[in-house]
């Protein structure tokens, strides 16, 4: 069920349908403005999820308006013309909904999950948000303070400080190194009309994508979403297109650091240490290749990190492999907390067990554990609404195609012990970068 998503007008609403899993039906429509729709109807579900998925993330930032993206997160639910922030976070109470809202290096998403019944007041409650924002200077002020509490939280988490310190670390100075939530000092620094230019630049038809899945009728959506757009102000010009998906390449990110070793002192009991490299971008055909290596390397209580560091060895009680892809590249890293007296053992460990992978590969046994443990992530990974919804909205914004359920356990199963050899010889020879977050030096 593999769709291409042009960047040409659909035509009506409603005009592309394909099956599903589970008898599940999948609709895609481009409405005037170039805004698009996609949804994903399940037969028997009482609730139903909406996303609006804009494409802008911290990346997306330019000087003088850095933390920008994060600030719009909290504001857009701080008030419109039609309501205050009470009246939004009542409406979805009342019905005992939920709503939220997360920002990522790339893209930023304003999300609920409610009965179907109650559908129709989630769409107007989120597009009212989307549209129609106050941006109040005093409830700027006010949620600039609510943000400077929200980093000192993750600041006090060794663990979150290292995976971000780590990323900065790995991508150095272009924008996809910079902190998702912002700094103090950006957060402090950016003023009122850089968050509003933020706001109305990167808030539009043409880059609005709306996603819901559930007991959703499609046409219906469509109609809904239409008229609150246009109640919120803007103006669906029939001549505009999509703003075309991001085509980073390498070569865009400007220059990247040739590894770092590096230090960040926290008085802690526990140090947590990341070792890694630059991954595979969020479109590399090989990515398939990297959730089996992942599984294997650090994906479970069976994996080899788990094994080695864990089990045979007690020198930590977390210990795991991540990746993530981004336009045009990405990031790998294998990570462990453990006592600062054992930290360099165990980095020496996280680097064995990855060239260990290169040089030996991967046996049968775990190729075959791997490929049972991938599939079944994915498959009760996609049983609720809001997980579907949220692959609907990263599949327009980010590959281009939908993958039916069983094209993407094909896809996995497809994936051979060689290549996974071959994935972990390239990042084994890339150069390094280690961050330890711990009692050193100060």
């Amino acid at each position: 069920m593999s769709w291409d998503l042009p960047l040409t007008r659909a035509g009506e609403p409603g005009s592309e349908l394909t099956a599903g899993q589970d008898g599940a039906v999948i609709r895609r429509s481009i409405l005037p403005g170039g805004v698009r729709v996609i949804t994903e109807s399940m037969p028997g579900q009482r609730s139903a999820s909406i996303g609006a998925w804009v494409p802008v993330g911290s990346r997306d930032e330019t000087d003088g308006h850095f933390g920008s993206t994060h600030f719009l997160e909290h504001l857009l639910f701080k008030g419109t013309a039609r309501r205050s922030a009470l009246d939004i976070a009542e409406s979805f109470d009342a019905v005992g909904g939920e709503a939220n809202a997360a920002t990522g290096k790339e893209h930023t998403c304003y999300y609920a999950r409610v009965l179907d019944t109650d559908l129709p007041m989630a769409v107007d409650v989120i597009t009212d948000m989307v549209t129609s924002a106050r941006i109040d200077a005093n409830e700027l002020e006010t949620e600039r303070g609510v943000i400077l509490e929200e980093l000192a939280m993750n600041d006090d988490d060794p663990s979150d400080v290292v995976h971000e310190e780590f990323s900065k670390a790995v991508l150095g100075d272009n924008p996809l190194g910079r902190p998702i939530g912002g700094t103090p000092a950006t957060i402090n620094a950016v003023p009122r009309d850089a968050v509003w230019e933020h706001y109305r630049w990167h808030y539009r038809p043409e880059t609005l994508v709306v996603s819901a899945a559930g007991n959703v009728d499609h046409d219906v959506l469509c109609a809904q979403v239409a008229d609150a757009l246009v109640a919120g102000g803007w103006d669906l010009d029939p001549a505009n297109a999509p703003r075309p998906r991001r085509t980073d390449s390498i070569d865009d990110l400007g220059e990247i650091p040739r590894g770092v070793e590096c230090d960040v002192h926290r008085p802690v009991e526990q140090a947590n240490v990341v070792l890694g490299c630059l991954g595979l971008s969020a479109t590399d055909d090989r990515r398939y290749a990297m959730t089996v290596l992942n599984a294997v390397l650090g994906g479970g209580m069976s994996s080899r990190l788990f094994q080695e560091i864990r089990e045979r060895r007690g020198l930590a009680y977390s210990t795991y492999s991540f990746a993530s892809g981004f336009g045009g590249t990405g990031i790998f890293g294998l990570y462990a907390g453990c006592a600062p007296s054992k930290v360099d053992e165990v980095t020496a460990l996280l680097a064995t067990e990855l060239e260990k992978l290169a040089d030996g590969g991967i046996t049968a046994t775990e190729l075959e554990r791997s490929r049972g443990q991938l599939s079944g992530g994915l498959v009760l990974g996609l049983e609720d609404s809001g997980s579907r919804m949220s692959r609907l909205g990263k599949a327009e914004l980010v590959h281009g195609e939908l993958q039916s359920l069983e094209e993407a356990l094909e896809r996995m199963r497809s994936v051979t012990a060689e290549e996974v050899q071959t994935l972990a010889k390239e990042l084994a020879s890339r150069d390094r970068t280690i961050v330890r977050v711990g009692p050193f030096g100060g």
